[in-house]
């Protein structure tokens, strides 16, 4: 049996379809069908039972495949072994980015690890939408947020506070809020998610831990995070965004950040990825990484007085 055949009967049994298996090995459905029948054959057995929608493990599929697995994971190992002796590290990142946080930050993050390991290639996926690892043919996600599916596998990069930003001429015209009531008088930029318009805003003050939902005016909405921030900018408007995505704007004095004295939601930046067998050598250095990158930019925002030390804690 080929190695490539067996690794595709893995991938068939945890997406329990062979359209998605063959679109995540990146091959057409005809070429996967033939894959398994071939396995099948060889063994004697069927591996799955088939119906008109689904596919499910048959009594034998679900002896073989724990055993199948186990014994990729150990060539797999094998492999790997002989290259860190070699010190070689390859292979193809097909990773979904956010549309801010991946043009402005993570690109060049990952043109430096490339000149690093110029052995390793990339796919790049950039999207605000939702991702489906076997639909969008994508190994890893750098997004906002934990995984929200108990099968996926992730590694926290860090955690993001996220900052009312203006320009100071959006504030020189209209003032600046120092209380979250004032916010209604102001016009909102908001981040749309399918159909759903962000425009409901919550702060916390730093002391008193009271907190503040605010119903924003508005007149740009986007389901892109980086046009909300291009706006702000551009002195449209208020937003509130990821202190990374705004980092170079915060730090170049083209925004400020506002109302320090209350602080909107932290949220957390991970690695996400669909099943332990994407969890390759090169993405666990990339992981590494970008922990190392996302930190130095958050020191250098504390080091402005923009964030509290306690971020990094």
């Amino acid at each position: 049996m080929l190695l490539k055949d067996l690794q595709l009967v893995l991938k068939v049994a945890e997406f329990r379809s062979i359209t998605a298996a063959a679109t995540q090995l990146d091959m057409r459905t005809a070429t996967a069908s033939a894959a398994l029948k071939r396995v099948e054959s060889a063994l004697g057995v069927e591996l799955f039972t088939r119906t008109t929608r689904h596919l499910r493990l048959s009594s034998a599929g679900e002896k073989y495949i724990p055993l199948c697995e186990q014994a990729l994971l150990i060539l797999d190992q094998a492999k790997q072994n002989m290259k860190d002796g070699l010190d070689i590290v390859d292979g193809e990142l097909r990773i979904a980015l956010s549309s801010d946080l991946g043009r402005n930050l993570a690109i060049s993050w990952l043109d430096e690890f490339m000149e690093t390991y110029p052995e390793v290639s990339l796919k790049a996926n950039i999207t605000d939408s939702h991702i489906d690892f076997y639909r969008d043919s994508v190994d890893i996600a750098l997004r906002y947020g934990s995984p929200s599916d108990a099968k996926l596998y992730g590694f926290k990069i860090c955690t993001v506070p996220t900052l009312l930003c203006a320009t100071q001429d959006y504030l020189d015209i209209h003032g600046t809020p120092e209380h979250p009531h004032e916010l209604v008088s102001h016009n909102g930029l908001f981040y749309q998610l399918h159909d759903i318009i962000h425009d409901n805003w919550t702060f916390s003050h730093c002391s008193t831990g009271a907190e503040y939902k605010i119903k924003m005016n508005g007149n740009r909405a986007s389901n892109d995070g980086d046009l909300v921030r291009r706006w702000c900018v551009a002195g449209k408007g208020l937003a509130v965004k990821s202190c990374l995505d705004m980092s170079a704007d915060l730090l170049s004095g083209r925004v400020v950040s506002i109302m320090p004295e209350f602080k909107s939601r932290s949220i957390e930046l991970w690695l996400i990825f669909p099943s332990r067998q994407s969890i390759t050598p090169a993405a666990r250095l990339l992981r590494d990484s970008f922990k190392e990158k996302s930190v130095a930019i958050l020191s250098q925002l504390i080091d402005k007085g923009i964030l509290n030390e306690s971020v990094l804690a």
